[in-house]
């Protein structure tokens, strides 16, 4: 049942993130900013051919490498080898699988991702939700082992 209930999650994720990256696709033209909360963010349409920053741009196998590994590692995990992660962290790991699905999946339709969503009062490159998703699963999870989890810990030790 948990599980359905991650894939639901991961499922509801990725619509909300094609969605967004629909309309931006449709609504905005190419590198030309909507603004949305003026002086905080706007809404800019970008061609993302790499990772964070650019990072590795053009690429496009190693992301795929790096998903298909991602997903085995889940996969195994959750039916094989269970962890002791906590009923949040296996939520945290759903957001940020989710959103390596979005992206994953503007990376075959497109060979980019889909980027719309730029800073205005500071100079950080432009994102997009599935990118949210799995920044804020990545930090609550490290988050939550680090203060909340001494037991996952613990048990890696005396292996």
């Amino acid at each position: 049942m948990q599980f359905l209930l991650y894939t639901l999650f991961v499922a509801f994720i990725v619509a909300v993130d094609q969605l967004v990256k629909y309309l931006t696709v449709t609504y905005i033209a190419l590198h030309t900013p909507v603004s949305f909360l003026p002086g905080l963010l706007q809404l800019t349409y970008v061609q993302n051919t790499g990772a964070a920053f650019s990072s590795f741009e053009g690429q496009q196998w190693l992301f795929a490498c790096i998903f298909v590994a991602f997903t085995g590692i889940i996969l195994f995990e959750y039916f094989k080898k269970p962890m002791h992660f906590t009923k949040f962290e296996r939520w945290c790991i759903a957001a940020i699988y989710g959103g390596g699905l979005g992206n994953m999946l503007d990376r075959v339709r497109y060979g980019y991702v889909v980027d719309m969503i730029e800073t205005t009062f500071m100079d950080f490159p432009v994102f997009n939700v599935a990118d949210c998703f799995i920044t804020c699963g990545c930090i609550l999870m490290m988050v939550h082992l680090f203060f909340f989890n001494k037991a996952f810990w613990k048990d890696s030790r005396k292996k």
